[in-house]
């Protein structure tokens, strides 16, 4: 795929989708913080659902370290490894406190030393909350850079580094949600909705599916 094709892919999800941004409740960066770890192999509906009660009650570090892993475990137990990530939240939220103020950092280093705060959540927090142009790489967007060509590559982090390679600057601090929504509602996994997608004649699928 070149550049001008991948250009135009970008500027027709923009236009589809002028002001992109995450599908997860949150009313802070802490807030987006605790959704994104919550959200590891979890859909963000299914963590909207537990994080709602939960943010009303506690929304703060403060209050999340008072309330305790097993008080955690009691809102989010209907989301997957509730158990591990009570302990990583109770615990990011603890050295947020201890070292940040109880401020989430602007700091990629400072966010990974974070329990359960890989590079792909580190990526969300720096671009959503941050505005900076990174690209978190999740299975959606691995999959639609990999199946549409327009940045291939055999594990995340190549993919991330060839996604940073060639979208355009003009698009980079959007394009994390135009790929992940594009590939969560149209270029989804089983079946494709080429029908209904708008970069359907740039795309380099060979198996597009039909009306």
């Amino acid at each position: 795929m070149n550049n001008s094709k991948r250009a135009e892919i970008f500027a027709r999800l923009a236009a589809s989708n002028p002001a992109p941004t995450t599908e997860l409740d949150y009313k802070t960066p802490y807030q987006l913080l605790v959704a994104v770890v919550l959200s590891a192999q979890a859909t963000d509906k299914g963590v909207n659902r537990a994080t709602r009660p939960l943010f009303r009650a506690h929304p703060t570090p403060e209050s999340i370290v008072a309330l305790g892993i097993e008080g955690l475990e009691e809102y989010i137990q209907s989301i997957g490894l509730y158990r591990t990530k009570a302990r990583n939240v109770v615990e990011l939220s603890r050295l947020l406190l201890e070292r940040h103020g109880g401020e989430v950092p602007h700091d990629r280093e400072a966010l990974e030393a974070l329990p359960g705060v890989g590079r792909k959540t580190a990526n969300v927090i720096l671009n959503t909350v941050f505005g900076e142009p990174t690209i978190a790489v999740d299975t959606h967007i691995f999959r639609l850079a990999n199946r549409t060509g327009l940045a291939p590559g055999k594990d995340v982090r190549e993919v991330e580094d060839r996604l940073n390679k060639v979208v355009p600057a003009e698009y980079k601090v959007n394009a994390h949600h135009w790929l992940i929504l594009h590939g969560r509602y149209i270029c989804k996994a089983r079946t494709p909705d080429c029908p209904r997608c708008v970069i359907v004649d740039l795309c380099e699928f060979k198996d597009k599916t039909r009306e």
